[in-house]
């Protein structure tokens, strides 16, 4: 049990660092998630069939996203369409190349096809439960992810990308182009959803088109979970606080779904105590129940 909300956790927090870097690092409201992580899931399961290996698949699955963000800000940046409606489109065009990387197909299987996890859980073999050496698995990967972002925000680079969300006129006035730095960020985000969605397809044995539905009311309901367990403005503890995040919004959705039952709750409740979260988490922040917290100027409290 626990096992399981940890993997899923894990999987699913690589996504939610995504959503972290366009909602609050960059302050734009991207939809494209819910494009991009089906889409990695569907890149590593076509190549994994077609007998590539996983880390190659992770490469494309990378690049693909990246290009999914990219098309975002091209449209947001050159045709000044708003951010919420440039991720729209991006989201609804990507559905139809999903069907097509998956050779029009809607679901695609991988519980024959090994994989990243099944040869983990093969060479584990009697030195450990294969759920332990995949949760050790997943922990080393997020952990390489979150140390290379920490890294990256403390570069030039990375610093202006924190300070165009901010403060989108310092850049202008220091001669950079805020139009370059955004795509860079939007491209980033979504080539790690995409890495998420991959390993999301590993995990569950498959790929679906609709896998991403709903992906980023649960990457904001991670997100802001996580800024009630750790209130800091260091960029390792906000990085580690999304990862928090993703974990304890599984684990509410865990028992949501097995201990449901007893106030009338199924599984089609879901995404209704997903919205309610969002809300309740949406008020806290408004009421400021948490004396001492920064204030951010965000579309999202």
């Amino acid at each position: 049990m626990f096992e399981g909300i940890f993997i899923e956790g894990l999987i699913y927090g690589i996504m939610v660092l995504g959503v972290f870097i366009t909602f609050r690092v960059l302050n734009f409201a991207d939809m494209t998630v819910d494009g991009s992580f089906p889409l990695g899931a569907a890149i590593m399961a076509a190549m994994l069939l077609h007998g590539f290996s996983p880390g190659a698949a992770l490469g494309i699955a990378f690049a693909g996203g990246a290009l999914a963000g990219f098309v975002t800000a091209l449209i947001h940046t050159r045709l000044r369409i708003p951010d919420l409606l440039s991720g729209i489109l991006t989201m609804t065009m990507l559905y139809s190349i999903n069907l097509r990387v998956m050779s029009n197909r809607a679901n695609l299987s991988l519980l024959r096809v090994p994989t990243l996890f099944s040869r983990i859980e093969e060479m584990a073999g009697t030195f450990m439960p294969p759920e332990i050496a995949v949760v050790i698995f997943c922990a080393l990967v997020v952990a390489l992810i979150k140390t290379a972002l920490d890294l990256f925000f403390h570069t030039d680079f990375g610093l202006c990308m924190g300070a165009l969300g901010a403060n989108p006129q310092l850049i202008i006035s220091q001669g950079m182009n805020p139009d370059v730095i955004k795509t860079c960020g939007i491209c980033l985000a979504n080539g790690l959803t995409a890495v998420s969605g991959s390993f999301a397809a590993m995990y569950q044995g498959f790929a679906d088109v609709s896998l991403g539905s709903g992906m980023i009311v649960s990457g904001l309901a991670s997100l802001m979970i996580g800024e009630f367990i750790v209130r800091s403005n260091r960029i390792s503890l906000l990085t580690l606080r999304v990862i928090l995040g993703s974990i304890l919004y599984r684990a509410l959705m865990y028992f949501a779904r097995n201990y449901g039952y007893y106030i009338n709750m199924t599984a089609n409740d879901l995404k209704l105590i997903t919205g309610i979260l969002i809300i309740i988490c949406i008020i806290i922040s408004k009421k400021g129940f948490f004396p001492g917290r920064r204030k951010r100027t965000s579309r999202l409290p």
